[in-house]
């Protein structure tokens, strides 16, 4: 585990976050060695569900905070029986550094023998003098009987910090790891309990911590691969640090892959397609540059070929069935449609937060705008912001409407975007939540 490394996106993943992370995670393998394994920060969205389902890709780990937790700390030793001679206990203790666990036939720990145990138990069956029982005698008795019963158990998935406070009261030296049914995983030692190892982390598509997974300070950052706006966390030492301009991360992991000389599998080629066309909405977002063309030439060149799910497909027509796997506003709940995509900010003093769903018809958006608008002024509230946006993106004509939360400071009124008489704003020509539609925000907010 300690040499292991989780290659993940931001909470509320959209496809080139889950994309990046499943690319960079393959080509650090395969260029160097490393182990690493491609996570994300939340449930998959429509989209990327699509996307995955299609190129027959396994879902990526769920991972959601960086905290350290049991199962990170735990030895799975060989067990007894409780009925077991204490003799087998002694010679499992030899091997073990000196802990016999004892387990019931329902897989659940029953107690655990130890040095203090064994004394105990001798101290109580001998008396103060010994007399003629024997060593051989002492060891023919059952496990069960030299057992301590009251050692604590922690589930694995557990956070240890929010049991440190027992762990430091108690006076155990040693714990019992245990499932989610109680079932036995394994024994934990105090000194490593309090010193656990740190996950190793490499954040992709973000670089803004209120962005990233939960507890990150709690990890050892690696790397950051992004193409988005500056925001970075502490480190405690120097990391490898990109950040550049082009329109998705999945531009920047094909381009690495490239300068190794390397070629993507087929299917994580189209996953990583998928990322680019989705955040650049087809090449045609004015977030493109001249290089998302060129990584995405490539990538359908690795993608499109013979035997692959995506042969004789091109481009444009993949990169529509991609966008229109995610667009849309009937089949999804409003809660969902304005915490799906949404990503967290501060300018001028004040949070806020902005989310962005895309349609193929923007007149859709009348027929929901009632629910969509009370499901942003409730989520303003749940997560204690001053307000919430939603921008609406018609993937076909390339423009959007801008929903704001009621209570938004009333400098947003001053935003290039004509109000409307059901009191949405025309945003003509916007599509880049990042590039368009933020800068203008914060640079009101800020002024």
């Amino acid at each position: 585990m300690s040499d292991q490394i989780y290659v993940v996106g931001h909470i509320n993943p959209d496809t080139d976050s889950i994309a990046s992370a499943m690319g960079y995670a393959w080509l650090l393998r395969e260029r160097d060695g490393a182990k690493t394994i491609a996570a994300r920060a939340g449930a998959l969205n429509a989209q990327t569900s699509w996307v995955l389902k299609t190129l027959g890709l396994d879902v990526p780990t769920l991972l959601t905070d960086a905290s350290p937790r049991f199962e990170s700390v735990m030895k799975r030793l060989d067990t007894l029986r409780p009925e077991s001679q204490l003799g087998a206990a002694w010679t499992l203790a030899s091997k073990t550094g000196g802990l016999a666990p004892v387990v019931g036939d329902d897989g659940k720990p029953y107690g655990l023998i130890n040095g203090m145990s064994l004394f105990k138990y001798f101290s109580e069956t001998l008396g103060p003098r010994p007399g003629d029982t024997t060593v051989r005698e002492m060891m023919t008795a059952q496990c069960k009987d030299a057992a301590d019963t009251t050692v604590p158990k922690y589930a694995a998935n557990a956070h240890i910090r929010d049991s440190l406070n027992r762990i430091l009261r108690d006076e155990f030296n040693d714990y019992w790891v245990v499932d989610e049914h109680g079932v036995y995983m394994g024994i934990a030692n105090q000194r490593e309990v309090l010193n656990p190892p740190r996950l190793k982390i490499i954040l992709v598509d973000h670089n803004e911590p209120r962005q990233a997974i939960a507890a990150l300070e709690e990890a050892e950052l690696l790397e950051i691969l992004d193409h988005h706006r500056l925001g970075n966390p502490y480190t405690h030492q120097p990391i490898r640090f990109t950040v550049d301009t082009v329109g998705s991360t999945s531009t920047l992991v094909t381009e690495l892959t490239a300068e190794a000389g390397l070629s993507m599998p087929p299917a994580l080629a189209g996953t990583l397609l998928a990322g680019l066309v989705s955040d650049t909405l087809v090449l045609t977002s004015p977030t493109t540059t001249p290089r998302d063309h060129a990584a995405a030439d490539r990538l359908s060149r690795w993608a499109f070929v013979g035997g692959s799910s995506l042969k004789g497909e091109t481009i444009t027509s993949y990169g529509k069935a991609v966008l229109n796997a995610g667009a849309g506003l009937s089949n999804r709940k409003p809660e969902e449609i304005v915490s799906t995509d949404i990503k967290p900010f501060e300018g001028g003093g004040f949070k806020f937060a902005v989310a962005q769903a895309e349609v193929t018809d923007i007149l859709q958006l009348t027929e929901h705008l009632e629910p969509l608008q009370n499901a942003l002024n409730d989520l303003r509230d749940k997560r204690g912001l001053d307000f919430a946006m939603l921008l609406v993106t018609d993937v076909v004509r390339g423009t959007s409407r801008l929903l704001i939360s009621t209570g938004a400071p009333t400098i947003l009124e001053d935003l290039p975007y004509p109000p409307l008489a059901d009191g949405t704003r025309d945003a003509v020509g916007v599509v880049s939540r990042k590039k368009q539609l933020l800068p203008a925000v914060l640079g009101l907010l800020e002024r």
